[in-house]
């Protein structure tokens, strides 16, 4: 396990090694420019005194006479303090006060990183004290936003600090062991990217260091233990907290988001009962948003000024007569509008998983879910998602199943959904479903995926497995086919195959297999 944590680790230096290049350093661009219009650089004492390095911004007419609305930005993970600067410009123009803080552990900022603990959240609302002793701002119109990390603070601040009326959730999480350990298994790829820039820009507390050593080593003893450590820190914990508050809470994430896949925000987004908006964007971990850190044209940005607007200003902007489910899909560049999450995939339809398959284990059939951050990113510009040849997979490694040709499109949208029954010749396995579109000459462009994972069976012993795929919003061309492709080894999961097992996966006649297909009603 060792020298799996030390190659993760390795891998993840590499990976924050560009995404710092291609998101914090550069985000300082946007920065120089707004130095020089009034940025005030204070320390705000957060929980316990810890030092929080922060920015103000205020409307150029402030003169004391009046107070404007407060929003606050906390950072994402490793990223400085100026990271909104363009955004925070552009809300001080429009009458806004904007604190944005670099969170504890990172950066100039002290203490260790907490990973949205009590620590986390308790540091929010002494910003907020701090703004409205120190700014012009109104104890009345409180707003929260934030990027990834940001995102998932603002959130957990809103459960447990009325002030706060209105949050822009961009790329955040809502279930965090939903995000990191669907299905039972460990999303090693992303949680080691978080681990390296965390190592890299801030300093992990000792319980923080411990909870990513013993999750990436798959530790199954500490298992409840870090599922216990994930609920204290996932805004889905607190959502009736969060409705009793009544904040109006946006969520904008993204498709492919290897960090924080969109089910659990989803998921989150109908056990909200205040204002609510959602918004799904083709692109994976805080993609959608990163433009607008640039100051540049920005769909996420433009809707989250346009909910503080309402919600915060009180002006009639239209934005709660919208339907508040927007979505737009991979494969076209419009927005579709649903009056909610269950109207997204209106009907469905099934494919059988008939017959008995058995495929051996350990070994990757060449059907994976791509590389964290650069598969999603080529899908959201190119629409090239990583693919596979169907029928060149091999079947000693994958099982396959495929549906007749369709001949009109098939517009995918929402959560797939897997039922089938296995047999495993060990107590322990993890298995990775794949949807994958068809095309005339066998190539297969990746729809959804997701790893399911199990212990303590009962070796050959068939048990149900029902499995959730990540939500998405793909159209399949007429003239092709989709296809179910199971194997058991994917380079984003950390797979719990014993050497030599084999899995065995049938349909009884008392309860058919099938993967479910939610599709747009026409």
């Amino acid at each position: 396990m060792r020298n799996r944590r030390q190659s993760l680790r390795t891998t993840a230096a590499v990976a924050v090694s560009a995404t710092l290049v291609a998101g914090g350093v550069l985000g300082l661009a946007p920065a120089a420019q707004a130095a020089t219009s009034g940025v005030r650089f204070v320390d705000i004492a957060g929980d316990g005194g810890t030092k929080l390095a922060a920015n103000v911004v205020t409307p150029a007419d402030a003169d004391g006479s009046h107070r404007y609305p407060l929003v606050v930005l906390p950072t994402s993970w490793g990223f400085p303090q100026v990271q909104y600067l363009a955004q925070a410009e552009k809300l001080a123009n429009s009458g806004y006060v904007v604190v944005s803080y670099n969170v504890r552990g990172f950066w100039q900022s002290g203490g260790g990183i907490e990973v949205g603990g009590p620590a986390d959240v308790a540091d929010a609302s002494k910003v907020i004290d701090w703004a409205l002793a120190n700014t012009p701002s109104d104890a009345g119109h409180i707003g929260m936003a934030g990027v990834s990390y940001g995102a998932g603070i603002s959130l957990l601040a809103a459960a447990h600090d009325k002030r706060i009326k209105a949050v822009a959730s961009l790329s955040g999480w809502a279930d965090l062991i939903g995000s990191i350990y669907s299905g039972r298994t460990e999303h090693s790829q992303a949680t080691a990217l978080l681990d390296g820039v965390g190592l890299v820009t801030g300093r992990p507390s000792a319980q923080t260091s411990q909870v990513f050593k013993d999750f990436l080593a798959a530790d199954l003893s500490k298992e409840q233990e870090m599922i216990d450590w994930g609920k204290e820190r996932s805004p889905a914990t607190y959502v009736d907290r969060i409705n009793k508050n009544g904040a109006a809470i946006m969520l904008a994430n993204a498709w492919g988001d290897t960090i924080f896949p969109p089910n659990q925000i989803a998921d989150f987004y109908g056990e909200l009962t205040g204002p609510k908006r959602l918004e799904l964007r083709p692109g994976d971990h805080a993609t959608a948003e990163l433009t607008g850190l640039f100051g540049l044209p920005n769909d996420v940005w433009t809707d989250t000024e346009r909910w503080f607007d309402h919600y915060l200003k009180g002006e009639d902007n239209g934005i709660d007569r919208e339907d508040p489910v927007e979505l737009k899909s991979r494969s076209t560049g419009g927005y579709e509008g649903y009056p909610d999450w269950k109207s997204v995939g209106a009907t469905r339809k099934k494919i059988d998983l008939a017959g008995t398959t058995t495929i051996h284990t350990n070994v990757d059939s060449g059907a994976d879910g791509g590389i964290v951050f650069l598969s999603s990113i080529l899908d959201q510009v190119a629409q090239v998602p990583p693919v596979a040849w169907v029928p060149l997979l091999p079947r000693r490694w994958a099982a396959v199943w495929q549906s007749g040709t369709y001949t009109s499109a098939q517009q995918v949208r929402g959560t797939v959904t897997l039922h089938t029954t296995v047999t495993d010749t060990k107590e322990s396995g993890t298995l990775v479903a794949y949807l994958y579109d068809v095309g005339p000459l066998g190539l297969g462009k990746l729809v959804s995926n997701a790893p399911y994972t199990w212990h303590g069976q009962t070796p050959g012993q068939p048990f149900g497995v029902d499995l959730e795929l990540f939500s998405t919003a793909y159209d399949v061309p007429a003239g092709h086919h989709l296809a179910l492709v199971v194997d058991t080894v994917d380079p984003l999961y950390i797979e719990h195959n014993p050497t030599g097992a084999q899995l065995t996966f049938s349909s009884p006649a008392n309860d058919p297999s099938y993967v479910s297909i939610p599709l747009r009603e026409q």
